[in-house]
């Protein structure tokens, strides 16, 4: 389903007016158009397909050990109050016979986080699509985020992290393993 459009941009011209503005001034005369425009890019998640996003990029390997795609940045858009969070998410998979091109995860990111969303549920999404698409032992997501519905306003706490976790297999069930991707996540950069 694609966006109307013209539908955004009248209730961005109506928001503005109940604001108090002028929407027919010449700073705010695109405003509706350019705002309609970042929502269409900001929740182009909606419209993707995971299998479409994988494009066939999942292997066969015998390879049975840790996999950490660790510091990918991702944006998205709070549910309850249509303000930003953004931050960092660590992935992890044992693989068991089948591997995923590395690029595509965070193509798998975007797909979650570029919706209205809470951070709970794109955490467990994620992890969900990596664990449905490849059948691993184990999948580990961790994701770190700032909220600006924190920031600027509410309790306006400036530097608090929302730290969200979802494990399946191996990391769930063996502290060891779900101990090793905690640890690694945690070392400094190359």
């Amino acid at each position: 389903m694609k966006l109307n459009l013209d539908n955004i941009e009248k209730s961005i011209k109506t928001l503005l007016e109940e604001l108090g503005e002028d929407a027919n001034r010449e700073g705010l005369l695109r405003t509706p158009h350019r705002v309609a425009k970042a929502y269409e890019y900001l929740t182009q998640g909606y419209h993707k397909k995971i299998k479409d996003v994988l494009n066939g990029a999942i292997f066969e390997e015998r390879y049975d050990e840790m996999v950490i795609v660790k510091d990918v940045d991702f944006y998205s858009m709070c549910e309850h109050h249509l303000l930003p969070f953004f931050g960092k998410v660590h992935i992890a998979y044992i693989p068991d016979g089948k591997i995923v091109g590395l690029s595509k995860i965070p193509r798998v990111i975007d797909v979650f986080a570029r919706r209205l969303q809470v951070q709970e549920r794109m955490t467990q999404e994620i992890a969900d699509t990596l664990e449905e698409y490849l059948n691993p032992r184990g999948v580990g997501v961790v994701v770190e985020a700032y909220h600006m519905c924190m920031m600027m306003r509410g309790v306006q706490k400036q530097n608090s992290i929302t730290t969200t976790s979802a494990m399946h297999g191996i990391f769930k069930e063996d502290a060891r393993t779900r101990t090793e991707f905690l640890n690694l996540i945690a070392q400094k950069k190359i």
